[in-house]
């Protein structure tokens, strides 16, 4: 195949994951539509919570095989969307000459950062019982897509020299592994507030419709807590090992108060925080889930934010250059 063939096939495969991803929140909302129409039920008595259930779901066997059949299907989906969205990442990277990395630019780093996330809920699905997230995590992938291909893309192009290194591999591997796995951490401490929330505000410690699938607050805090604690060494290596190395080595120096760099810290220290607080502090449960979304937010701005909004920064290669849905080859 040639550069442009492997270009082609990566942006059809991009419209392909896209596509597929919208099948699957399609099939994951009449999912949770089902779910919305059964009885309320002791939050105790959720799933995870380790207590018996006193009272059985209010739901016909129809509504009861619809959220069965439609929560496979969507899962089913979202599978053949992560294998076309590889594929895209496969081909944006052999269509380059010569054949490099897929993270170049921001478009790229987007649909590798996207790519990650929906893997790593795809793999953790299973063993930590995830399935509740399923919605959350299709609605994110899908609208950072959209982002990508309407305002971030660019054409293939050679590295820049600062990027042409075989630490691009290192750094970059590891920062996307992180940040899939602190966004998974952040929709887990989300949802553990809008559960709290629900719970308290209602009172009687009843809960409803999709909340009825989503885990107890006990077992939401400790899935958050091992998610963050498997990405916190990751985004360590990431920011403090490998990227002053690789700073080094591009521009004779470890540190150059880059506000990428400052902010790539600041995350860290915010995670690092929580990770401690938990440690010593003893802090649980709400507290620690406002303080997981707080590092989220620095994490995002870091990624996307200072591209925009920094005209000094030295990472400013990451940024598109003249973004335009007019740029993308399949609109033309």
């Amino acid at each position: 195949m040639t550069d442009t063939s492997w270009g082609m096939l990566s942006n059809q495969a991009v419209g392909a994951a896209g596509i597929v991803y919208f099948l699957a929140l399609i099939a994951h909302l009449v999912e949770w539509s089902a779910l919305s129409a059964r009885k309320r039920v002791p939050a105790e008595a959720l799933v995870g919570a380790g207590a018996p259930v006193e009272e059985p779901l209010a739901a016909d066997d129809d509504r009861e095989h619809r959220v069965a059949l439609f929560g496979r299907l969507g899962f089913l989906l979202t599978i053949i969307a992560v294998a076309a969205h590889f594929v895209a990442l496969v081909g944006r990277g052999m269509a380059a000459d010569p054949n490099r990395v897929p993270w170049g630019n921001m478009y790229e780093f987007t649909l590798s950062g996207t790519f990650v996330v929906a893997a790593a809920y795809v793999v953790l699905h299973r063993r930590f019982a995830l399935q509740w997230m399923a919605p959350i995590v299709v609605t994110f992938v899908l609208v950072c897509l959209m982002v990508a291909v309407l305002w971030l893309y660019e054409p293939v192009a050679e590295l820049t020299e600062a990027l042409n290194s075989y630490w691009l591999v290192i750094h970059v591997v590891s920062a996307i592994l992180a940040t899939g796995a602190f966004t998974l951490g952040g929709i887990v401490s989300a949802a553990y507030l809008v559960k709290a929330r629900v719970g308290s505000r209602e009172g009687s410690g009843l809960v409803g419709g999709w909340l009825s699938r989503v885990p107890s607050l006990d077992v939401l805090d400790r899935i958050a807590y091992r998610i963050h604690a498997f990405g916190f060494p990751v985004w360590t290596f990431a920011v403090l090992i490998t990227g002053p190395i690789w700073a080094h080595q591009a521009w004779s120096s470890y540190w150059n108060w880059d506000p990428k760099e400052v902010w790539a810290f600041i995350t860290w220290v915010v995670y690092a925080g929580y990770l401690h607080a938990r440690a010593t502090a003893g802090w649980r449960g709400r507290n620690a889930a406002i303080l997981a979304l707080v590092g989220v937010g620095t994490l995002w701005f870091n990624f996307i934010g200072i591209n925009y909004f920094s005209s000094t920064s030295q990472h400013s290669y990451a940024a598109p250059a003249a973004p335009s849905v007019a740029e993308y080859p399949v609109n033309r």
